[in-house]
């Protein structure tokens, strides 16, 4: 697929990353600032970007994310879901490798919410005898 620029979404618990490829020289930007600065942490910069890494196309491509919602970490998996989703409909022969990292599928797992009568989802009241 030879697309001038590809648009796509990825999610992780309350994050959500709007994703925009482009066929470039390897910037990546999250909400207009370059990822250094958006992520200090290296550990969430490499996250990020590992689709990119894994299928060597880190130079080829510019990437711009809007992201909003939830922490760094759920941030940082909801950019590489949706960089995966790009990567896969800009060519399809890269969805092997992205499927076997597990890239692809999208983590559903979400907040438990709070129920009557207990303290939070599940944690039930201090039970005392006397």
């Amino acid at each position: 697929m030879n697309i001038a620029q590809l648009k796509t979404n990825g999610r992780r618990k309350e994050a959500v990353a709007r994703i925009s490829l482009v066929k470039g020289n390897g910037a990546v930007t999250v909400n207009k600032l370059p990822i250094d600065e958006y992520f200090p942490e290296k550990m969430y910069r490499e996250m990020a970007i590992r689709p990119l890494t894994l299928t060597k196309s880190l130079d080829n491509v510019d990437v711009a994310v809007l992201v909003n919602g939830g922490g760094r970490r759920g941030q940082a998996d909801a950019i590489a879901h949706g960089i995966a989703k790009a990567l896969r409909a800009l060519d399809e022969s890269m969805k092997g490798e992205l499927r076997r990292a597990g890239l692809l599928t999208r983590d559903s797992r979400v907040k438990e919410r709070k129920k009557p009568g207990l303290r939070r989802a599940r944690r039930s009241p201090q039970w005392a005898k006397r």
